[in-house]
């Protein structure tokens, strides 16, 4: 890598970890908006915690807790194990339901941005137990812990809800083609692009 592409990554650098600051706050003050509703809301209709934690695999395949809020009935996989979650999943709460609708059960993971484990822009952090899986299929999938895992991102507002490792191919080429392009263009266009999906 030449010197000028070395500042210019260290440029895209700086402005991406400002940009994760920047809005990171800002998500925190919406989340402290929005959590008592989702609070009010989950005493009524979908009695359990209000948060969720989650082991995922992030930066350089480092294990970290991811938090959302929580979408299922308490205890969802206590039977069934490490399974994916499909979009009508009957263990998906009234609550829930909305929640992955509006993209708000993705909320709480401003508290991993600020952190530094997730960006706001990135390959979707995946589940240990699952990522054993889809890596048997596909050992280039190790190739998407080059960068910050994301809340949003190219292959979340490219593709349909993956649940299966044939999915997870699909997405592995959005990961990828990220992970190549990475710039702050590109994370402008995709945050652009979720506030359309979430809309």
């Amino acid at each position: 890598m030449c010197q000028q592409e070395q500042s210019l990554q260290r440029l895209y650098g700086c402005a991406k970890w400002l940009m994760d600051l920047v809005l990171g706050v800002g998500g925190l003050l919406f989340l402290l908006c929005v959590t008592p509703v989702v609070w009010l809301a989950n005493r009524l209709w979908s009695p359990g915690p209000l948060f969720y934690q989650q082991q995922r695999i992030g930066h350089h395949g480092r294990p970290f807790v991811v938090w959302k809020f929580r979408t299922m009935i308490a205890d969802a996989e206590k039977q069934s194990g490490a399974v994916w979650s499909s979009q009508d999943d009957p263990r998906v709460t009234r609550v829930g339901r909305w929640l992955r609708r509006s993209r708000l059960d993705e909320l709480p993971q401003v508290f991993n941005v600020l952190r530094g484990e997730m960006s706001f822009v990135g390959p979707r952090p995946e589940r240990p137990e699952l990522m054993g899986r889809i890596m048997r299929r596909l050992p280039v999938y190790r190739l998407r812990h080059a960068v910050k895992p994301g809340i949003t991102g190219w292959a979340q507002v490219s593709y349909r809800y993956g649940n299966s490792v044939e999915d997870s191919r699909v997405k592995l080429e959005y990961d990828l083609y990220y992970v190549k392009h990475a710039g702050l263009l590109l994370d402008i266009f995709i945050l652009l692009k979720t506030v359309s999906v979430v809309l």
